[in-house]
Order: C-alpha cells, then sequence, then structure tokens
C-alpha cells in the first residue's frame, strides 16, 4: 500500500498499515492504518474495475448519508485509476455477530427502520428490479445448478415453482425509502450503544421491508432466532429473496475473493437451508 496515498487522502501523517482479513466477498484490499497520534483507521482499496465501481458508489453514498447508523468517512483518494481508496472509522475492536442474542436483532430491525426514514437525498439511486427479482425464472429455465444442491427434488421443484413465480411477480420492490440492500453479519456490527452498517456501495431507494427480509433467514442461518419469531415479513418478498439466493446457490463460488471459501458449494447450500428452508 502506498502510505503517500494514504496519507493525501486522510490528511494526516501515516505511521503503519496492517493487512486486514476476515470479512468480505471481493478481493479489495482492506488494512488497518495508524496514524502518527495512535489512533487507527480502516482503508479499503480497489484493484481492479469492478472493485473501483464498487468503491466509487460507496463512497458517493457517504457523501449523500451521514448518521449514526454509519462509519464516519475519514477520507478518499480517487486518481482516476483502478485503485481508489476509501477511508472509515475502524470498527474492528466493536461486537461483529455472530452470535445473536434476540435483543441484537431487535436493534439491527430498528435501524433498518430509521434508515428507511431518512430524508432522500438527491441523487440517490433507484433500485433495479431486475438485479433483486427474477431468480425464480432462472430456476425454472435451468434448473440443474439449484436441484444440485438436494434442497429438493425435481418433482417437489415442479410442484412448488408455479407459486414462486406468482409470488415474486407481486411483490413491491420499488419505494422512495433508503434502503441498504446487504444487511448481514459481516457488514454490521455493535460499537457501544450504536447498531452500525458498512459496505453502502448497494444504497438505493426502494421498499424498507425488502432489508428486513432479505436480514432475517441469515440469522437463522448462523444459529439465531427463526424470522417468523421475530417479524412478519410480506410473504411475496420473502419468496423474491429466496429465488435469488435458489439461482445462485449452486454456482461456482466467486474466483478470488476472500470470502470464496465460506461461497463454496457446500457452504451455500447451508447457508440456503437456514435462509429459507422449513
Amino acid at each position: 500500500m502506498d502510505t503517500e496515498r494514504l496519507t493525501w487522502a486522510i490528511g494526516e501523517p501515516v505511521v503503519r498499515v496492517t493487512p486486514f482479513g476476515g470479512r468480505g466477498y471481493t478481493p479489495a484490499r482492506r488494512m488497518i492504518v495508524e496514524l502518527a497520534d495512535g489512533t487507527t483507521v480502516f482503508a479499503k482499496q480497489a484493484v481492479n474495475e469492478y472493485t473501483a465501481g464498487e468503491l466509487r458508489r460507496e463512497h458517493a453514498n457517504y457523501l449523500r448519508l451521514d448518521a449514526s447508523f454509519m462509519p464516519r468517512l475519514r477520507g478518499w483518494d480517487d486518481d482516476g485509476s483502478v485503485e481508489p481508496i476509501l477511508v472509515l472509522d475502524d470498527l474492528s475492536g466493536a461486537h461483529w455477530p455472530p452470535p445473536w442474542r434476540l435483543d441484537q436483532v431487535r436493534q439491527v430491525l430498528d435501524t433498518i427502520t430509521a434508515i428507511g426514514r431518512q430524508p432522500v437525498p438527491d441523487g440517490m439511486p433507484v433500485l433495479d428490479e431486475s438485479s433483486i427479482n427474477g431468480g425464480w425464472q432462472t430456476v425454472a429455465e435451468d434448473p440443474e445448478p439449484f436441484l444440485s444442491l438436494g434442497l429438493c427434488t425435481r418433482a417437489g421443484l415442479n410442484w412448488m415453482l408455479p407459486t414462486m413465480l406468482e409470488a415474486s411477480a407481486a411483490a413491491k420492490l420499488s419505494g422512495d425509502s433508503v434502503v441498504h440492500l446487504d444487511v448481514r453479519s459481516d457488514n454490521l456490527c455493535f460499537s457501544g450503544d450504536r447498531t452500525v452498517f458498512v459496505d453502502w456501495n448497494h444504497s438505493c431507494l426502494a421498499n424498507p421491508e425488502l432489508d428486513r427480509a432479505a436480514f432475517l433467514p441469515s440469522v437463522h442461518a448462523e444459529g439465531g432466532p427463526r424470522p417468523d419469531d421475530v417479524a412478519d415479513i410480506d410473504i411475496t418478498l420473502v419468496a423474491v429473496v429466496a429465488g435469488f439466493f435458489a439461482a445462485r446457490a449452486g454456482l461456482p463460488p466467486v474466483p478470488d475473493a476472500p470470502g470464496c471459501a465460506r461461497s463454496s458449494a457446500s457452504s451455500w447450500k447451508w447457508r440456503c437451508r437456514g435462509r429459507f428452508g422449513r
């Protein structure tokens, strides 16, 4: 890492840079940066065109939004290359679930509500519904990747597909509320009395119930309470979330991603059972 670029981005001298791993599903570089006054910050650097685009979208949303549920923007450097740098508060010392307690799950749900009540900032992108919906149609057209997971038989899939397709088509995804759109354990932590969400590159305007529908099954997959025991979620949104993962769980892992081992077929099989198995 170029310490001169970090110093310029942060506006303070950099003493030490330590690689930080263990989270994330893209190959972006992550690091803890020690400053001359002894404090630390977290930096993320893109490594290719895809991660550069994601980082620029995330930075734009940090400029649009400013609230206690977000880490503070500490610096930014973008020289037009494929390696922009985003610098945020260091949250490595916070509590990152799992394990989950019921009160923590409720804190996250309350935070989703608070995000949805934010004034709509200028330039906030609108949800591209095609990026979320359509999973069950993909499965209908090519069921083999999904069937390879062993979650159900071909006959069982044929029996449920009409219902899932109908429910997904009826889902209301659009909305005029701010959503995070990627609420899961590796994108949130508890720091003191704050519930903090990170990775804001997908944030947009949509139906805030979508964040709840996607978040709760992931909690259950990690040993937390069942979604039905925590909140009532529109069943059509549940179908959309299930379809999203049904269309992807049987695919090969993302290459070169730090989390690719967690995205292996066997791991995704477990995650999908937790998300929408009964």
